[in-house]
């Protein structure tokens, strides 16, 4: 069956608040329905019908073309369905979802994938700052899932990060992993300065290392273990040039000793 299509036609105004075009909510739907449904941010009224052509198709199966940066909360709490930007997406693309898959064919604004417990986010190009981190005043990050950035970071990927794994198969800003309780983060091109910074747990892989790691992480030995062979067998599902990394021998770090200590940084061996 078709998908249901949602075509942006006009860069809007406003920032448009995308979070209620989700496979959840638009299950059984008309038309006229889906056009009512408010997006509006400021006090100016915006409707779905107002900045959008909607072509019919099955709400389980969302795709959203034209979309641009002002479009956010994409794929807010979904829970099943698949969700397609065929353009940019805008702020916390996949915040709080628990299930499904959102795919972004360009790039994400800053907190892409916060708070998800489940599903998978796919960004081909690339993401802001904060990636799979917590809004100011939230105690963690991501708790599930998978996100998955074609592209490069920005700072503090994985900020705050509980549960699940982030894959980025470019770069990454300063801060990657930074305050990290648990989860994998890994990045295959460089990392900015202080990856793992007040990291209690959780592990880190930086693949072509990093400007500098913290001085408060010590030096484990170059280690060739089994569970880098387990982990290399879960991303290749995702990102086979990712699963690369763990080929060789790493040199595991043990880190942040500033905190709890229990964490760990995976870098390439010099040399």
């Amino acid at each position: 069956m078709k998908p249901l299509v949602l075509t942006l036609e006009r860069r809007p105004d406003q920032r448009l608040d995308a979070s209620a075009l989700i496979p959840d909510r638009l299950a059984g739907m008309t038309a006229a329905q889906i056009a009512a449904i408010e997006l509006q941010t400021t006090r100016i009224r915006v409707t779905a019908g107002d900045v959008c052509r909607i072509r019919m198709g099955d709400p389980q199966q969302v795709r959203l073309e034209g979309a641009c940066d002002r479009l956010d909360l994409i794929g807010h709490g979904m829970t099943g369905g698949a969700i397609v930007v065929e353009s940019d997406a805008g702020a916390q693309a996949g915040r709080l979802m628990a299930g499904g898959r959102l795919t972004v064919a360009g790039s994400a604004g800053p907190w892409a994938g916060s708070g998800m417990t489940g599903g998978v986010v796919e960004i081909a190009g690339s993401a802001g700052e904060r990636l799979g981190g917590p809004l100011a005043g939230e105690t963690t990050g991501m708790r599930g899932g998978v996100i998955v950035v074609r592209g490069d970071a920005g700072e503090r990927a994985g900020d705050r990060m509980r549960r699940g794994t982030i894959l980025v198969e470019g770069g990454a800003g300063a801060f990657a992993g930074s305050r990290m309780i648990a989860g994998t983060l890994i990045v295959r091109r460089r990392a900015g300065a202080h990856p793992g910074y007040l990291m209690r747990r959780g592990t880190l892989v930086l693949a072509e290392g990093a400007e500098a790691l913290p001085p408060t992480f010590v030096d484990c030995g170059v280690h060739d273990l089994v569970a880098q062979r387990l982990l290399a067998a879960f991303v290749a599902t995702y990102s086979t040039r990712s699963a690369r990394i763990f080929r060789d021998p790493l040199r595991r770090f043990a880190g942040d000793m500033a905190v709890l200590g229990k964490g760990e940084a995976f870098v390439p061996v010099a040399p």
